[in-house]
């Protein structure tokens, strides 16, 4: 699979949030809410708000709550107008980080991203600066339990997947992003279990970061952003050395 797996790194920094539910589901709240807004309330024709929902249920969030954020992005039912915004920029050691937000108001995002970036020892860059570095892809993590490459690799392709690639964490299954759901259902049909799924911003190339310092500075940094309560995703093209991980 072309690019870098988050999945590949993920064991290494966890965005704060996900301890927080309240705050974990105001950022899916707002992501169901927008892709509602952007796509339409009806999630058989709206990739994203799929995608949006299968994360909310993934984290027990009730029917109605998900049912209001459609309403809300639809129009039905009143509540804040958000937008939807994303920065670049590089951090330490040369990774080039991408922020996507869902905000109300983009003036205070914007100097909150700028502030984390300052802090953390990288620094903002003009749109297009590094965007140009990643691809929009679908990935799919399969549990890599009792299935060997050679047969996952095959009920992968005949599931319409691009490719397939054996991590740590299990198989990533890579697709573009229109067939994603479909992929997804023809393996969940085939038996397959899914881990976890998402449309990512996969780089194109990765930048090994080796030095104990840059490692650290890099893993606080992402996380740091991550836990801005507009932020929805972050995503960095770094590939940690794993005597640095071990270090820090």
């Amino acid at each position: 699979m072309a690019g870098h797996s988050k999945w590949k790194q993920i064991k290494h920094y966890k965005a704060a949030t996900d301890a927080k539910r309240g705050a974990l589901f105001t950022k899916l709240i707002r992501e169901i809410t927008m892709a509602a807004k952007l796509g339409g309330g009806d999630p058989e024709h709206n990739a994203r708000l799929r995608v949006a929902i299968d994360a909310a249920k993934a984290k027990s969030m009730p029917k109605d709550n998900i049912e209001r954020a459609i309403k809300k992005g639809t129009g039905e039912l009143e509540g804040e107008t958000y937008s939807e915004v994303a920065y670049e920029g590089y951090g330490p050691g040369g990774v080039a980080i991408i922020v996507e937000a869902v905000t109300d108001n983009p003036t205070r995002t914007v100097a909150e991203v700028r502030h984390k970036f300052a802090r953390g020892g990288g620094n903002m860059g003009a749109t297009n600066s590094v965007a140009w570095m990643f691809d929009r892809r679908g990935q799919i993590l399969v549990d890599a339990e009792k299935l060997d490459e050679d047969t996952a690799m095959e009920l992968a392709l005949d599931a319409g997947a691009e490719d397939l690639v054996r991590e740590e964490a299990g198989y990533v299954v890579s697709t573009d992003p229109a067939s994603f759901h479909a992929v997804r259902t023809a393996l969940e049909q085939k038996g397959l279990r899914i881990a976890e799924a998402e449309l990512a911003m996969v780089p194109r190339n990765t930048v090994t970061v080796t030095s104990r310092d840059d490692a650290e500075a890099v893993l606080k940094l992402v996380e740091s952003l991550e836990e801005l309560d507009d932020v929805q995703k972050v995503w960095a093209n770094f590939d940690i050395d794993e005597a640095a991980v071990t270090e820090a």
